[in-house]
């Protein structure tokens, strides 16, 4: 395999496929003992759909903040 004029290489569609790496995917590349190694990106968490979900579950067992609750869970 040969890297391009514009330093582009073509990742065999077998790999592609094993590690599902579509069109849009994003890899990052680093270097490790002297090799280039190639790594699908992490998705960054889209935590805040989940803020405040347990707030009537809290309430509900009598407390007023997750930090009570965790207190109480970890003896405190």
């Amino acid at each position: 395999m040969k890297v391009g004029e514009r330093g582009q290489v073509t990742i065999p569609k077998e790999i592609r496929v094993r590690f599902g790496l579509g069109p849009a995917a994003e890899v990052e590349f680093r270097v490790e003992n002297g090799s280039i190694v190639l790594k699908k990106a992490r998705k960054p968490l889209h935590l805040d759909k989940w803020k405040g979900r347990c707030k009537n579950s809290l309430a509900a067992a009598g407390y007023r903040s997750v930090d009570q609750f965790m207190e109480d869970v970890r003896g405190r």
